[in-house]
């Protein structure tokens, strides 16, 4: 019995000691290093390693993801990079590291997409990769080894799978204004023989999102639960000011009410919406279509969701001057969201029930908000 007890003290002590490891960031492949090998498995439901791609004389690991602004702004010129040397002895092979578990919805607010694997694949068919896509995000194997510390971050290797080049793209991030030329200097000295130039660069972008980091997180969501949750009563008059929308922004308006069963049932997406894009020049607002008389009922239910937006309550029992202030096109039936920019053009209507990655899409891709910085 002393000695299980003795070999269980040491197994755990291995495990703490393992966890404290893997709380370290990893330092990043200098050039000259060797490339590590990794097994990860691809959005084509594959497994890959360094030997999948043995014939490339230039193998090129980017490491980037979905959400992160600085990497959607790269992700063409990636594409483009792919194309243009589709006839040389070379090999791009883009990894996503990022936990899903560590990024708070706050972190989401230029990107329709997190980054999970099916998300991954989703990104990619819309986006029409040319190039392999890994995931990564579980135990963080390969970024551990090859140590990237932002999103995009490139690792060039020649054909014995020595670094040669590590860092950006390009020293512009703004789509339109570079073309990847760091990267394409380092590809043709390697695939010429030629000694890379300037073979260290720093880059910019989102960092890391490592599995442990995953407290800030939770801290998030504690806060979110702590804030106040409203209700104020709202006339006809009112609710027209909110489509005139005098603001400068975009501002997303669900009307509901606590007897719509489905009403009940997509609340929660709008609170993550509303999450994701606060912190955007966006706003989303509830208006209740239950009597006036429900109001703590209303409130109850709004508390329960942590729906510290700011919520309306129709002031009236005439369901047809909250139809006709809301959109004359409406025919009645809840729920009912519709999207509006500033200056009271609406840009998204939809009676019943949303599809919530149309519209986080519709919401990131409108002119006042955007993908990139």
């Amino acid at each position: 019995m002393k000695k299980l007890h003795l070999l269980l003290l040491f197994f755990l002590a291995l495990n703490w000691c393992y966890a404290q490891e893997k709380k370290q960031e990893p330092k990043t492949l200098e050039p000259g290093a060797s490339a590590p090998d990794f097994s990860l498995k691809g959005i084509d439901g594959k497994m890959h390693s360094l030997s999948t791609y043995a014939d490339a004389d230039v193998l090129a690991i980017l490491f980037t993801c979905n959400h992160c602004p600085t990497a959607q702004a790269y992700e063409e010129r990636v594409i483009d990079l792919v194309e243009d040397y589709s006839d040389k002895s070379f090999q791009l092979v883009a990894i996503s590291s990022n936990a899903p578990n560590a990024i708070s919805l706050s972190e989401l607010g230029y990107s329709d997409l997190s980054d999970t694997y099916e998300e991954m694949q989703q990104r990619a068919k819309e986006m029409s990769y040319n190039f392999p896509y890994l995931y990564d995000g579980d135990a963080q194997e390969a970024a551990l080894a090859y140590g990237p510390v932002a999103t995009p971050h490139l690792f060039v290797f020649d054909k014995a799978r020595k670094l040669r080049y590590v860092g950006r793209l390009d020293a512009s991030e703004k789509p339109g204004t570079a073309n990847a030329e760091d990267a394409r200097a380092a590809i043709d000295a390697v695939l010429a023989g030629k000694e890379v130039p300037n073979p260290t660069t720093k880059t910019f972008g989102c960092s890391i999102k490592w599995a442990w980091k995953d407290e800030w997180v939770q801290k998030q969501e504690e806060a979110w639960a702590q804030e106040e949750v409203s209700l104020e009563p709202i006339s006809a008059d009112g609710i027209r000011q909110l489509i005139a929308n005098s603001s400068d922004k975009l501002r997303l308006i669900n009307v509901w009410a606590t007897w719509c069963g489905p009403c009940v049932m997509e609340f929660p997406e709008f609170i993550e919406i509303d999450r994701m894009y606060r912190g955007r020049d966006f706003e989303f607002i509830s208006i209740s279509a239950d009597k006036p008389d429900k109001e703590d009922k209303v409130l109850s239910f709004l508390r329960k969701k942590e729906a510290s937006n700011q919520n309306y309550l129709f002031n009236m029992d005439d369901k047809y001057a909250l139809i006709e202030a809301i959109d004359p096109n409406w025919q009645g039936a809840l729920p009912y969201t519709i999207l509006v920019e500033p200056g009271g053009t609406i840009v998204y209507s939809q009676q019943g029930t949303i599809d919530p990655q149309e519209i986080k899409k519709t919401i990131v891709e409108n002119q006042y908000i955007g993908r990139y910085y």
